[in-house]
């Protein structure tokens, strides 16, 4: 879908501007039209590169959280949907949710309904936001479906958190060994050639240090044309299907962490679906959207098969076993929500248990990673410094 800039007049002769998400021109006319609007004019939003510089900032979850949260006080204190958002895009810091929430009020105040208002912006308000949303305003309970979103937009937060902190110091740790690592290639090792005197025998592993020394100071350039190559062939393997699918079965499959990729997974896949069928949405269409929010491309492909076996009579638990995703665990727990009616309780509860998981393995892991991380940056810089003063140690031996 593309996003158009429209203005238009209204009953009274008025003309009014904004925004809405349509797959075309011609639907986005349609759709102006069938809200009572004479069409003046209809322009899609360019969507030129920008620099970092000018570049929007990115509205976080906890953002989110706090407008969804805030958003249901004023319904509930009766102020109309238009001023509530208008006068919350006065008072949000971040720039990029102020004028999407006053562009927003425009449109619902223009005619718009507030599901269309809010899908204009994808950017900023996922699908299961939009979902969540259409489903409080056709079912009359906009505050609950604002205070589960802001909930589970809060619960995805801290779990993201989890994730981060327990992944932070590892990666900053092999940043480092990586830098010192080149700097000692390209600076350390030249001047530790000086000091060995020709004809001096040396150990396998120092030649090998002193060629790739040599290497990276003669030929930096294809280096780092090497490295591009790598990275940008690796981004371009895991944006295609084949590719994500194979990178999820990869992490999945890392020693430690893949267990709390798997696990982080399966707790943001049960919040969301129990969010949305708790909220009244069809449970289909529920996880057809719960899937890709998941953060596994390999989930959302397995959950995408289960639902079509769903919709042809099958009950939810047995299409999800097939995959071989979830612990037998989950599908029993899953298998009594459907016998007992209460499936978006128990899998809140499901969602409750594997954060608290993931919380406790995180914590398990920063005492575990850091010393190991440590050694293993010893290893790399000491055996260098080991390899290089070994020729200057058979020096000195061989002259006495």
């Amino acid at each position: 879908m593309a996003l158009f800039n429209y203005e238009c007049l209204n009953r009274q002769g008025e003309i009014v501007k904004g925004q809405l998400n349509a797959d075309d021109i011609s639907a986005s006319v349609n759709r102006l039209k069938s809200m009572d609007l004479t069409v003046l004019d209809v322009k899609q939003v360019s969507k030129g590169g920008t620099s970092f510089l000018t570049s929007e900032k990115k509205v976080t979850l906890g953002e989110l959280s706090l407008f969804s949260k805030q958003f249901s006080s004023m319904i509930s204190a009766g102020i109309p949907v238009t001023k509530a958002l208008f006068t919350l895009s006065k008072q949000i810091a971040n720039p990029t949710l102020k004028n999407v929430l006053a562009k927003t009020a425009q449109n619902v105040e223009d005619g718009m309904s507030l599901t269309d208002a809010f899908s204009a912006y994808p950017e900023v308000f996922p699908d299961i936001y939009v979902s969540m949303l259409q489903s409080g305003e056709l079912g009359g309970t906009l505050e609950l479906s604002l205070i589960r979103l802001s909930d589970q937009l809060l619960k995805e937060k801290q779990l993201q958190d989890n994730i981060k902190s327990a992944t932070f110091y590892p990666r900053i740790l092999l940043g480092f060994a990586a830098v010192i690592f080149i700097v000692m290639l390209v600076f350390l090792v030249p001047v530790f050639q000086t000091f060995i005197p020709e004809g001096t025998p040396t150990p396998a592993i120092t030649r090998l240090i002193f060629s790739m020394s040599e290497f990276v100071r003669s030929y930096w350039y294809i280096c780092l044309l090497g490295i591009s190559v790598i990275v940008l062939a690796f981004i371009v393997f895991i944006k295609s299907t084949a590719g994500q699918m194979a990178w999820d079965r990869i992490k999945f499959k890392l020693p430690v962490f893949g267990e709390l990729i798997k696990k982080s997974i399966i707790a943001r896949f049960s919040r969301t679906l129990s969010t949305l069928m708790a909220n009244g949405i069809p449970v289909v269409q529920a996880m057809l959207s719960a899937g890709p929010t998941s953060g596994s491309h390999l989930l959302a492909n397995a959950v995408n098969e289960a639902s079509k076996m769903i919709e042809e009579g099958k009950n939810i638990s047995s299409p999800l076993e097939e995959c071989g995703i979830f612990p037998p665990m989950v599908i029993q727990m899953i298998a009594v929500g459907e016998e007992t009616g209460q499936l978006p309780e128990l899998l809140d509860k499901i969602a409750s248990f594997y954060e608290e998981e993931v919380s406790i393995m995180t914590k398990g892991l920063s005492s575990m990673i850091e010393p190991l991380m440590l050694i293993l940056v010893g290893i790399i810089i000491g055996g260098m410094l080991i390899s290089l003063y070994l020729p200057i140690f058979s020096s000195i031996a061989y002259s006495y």
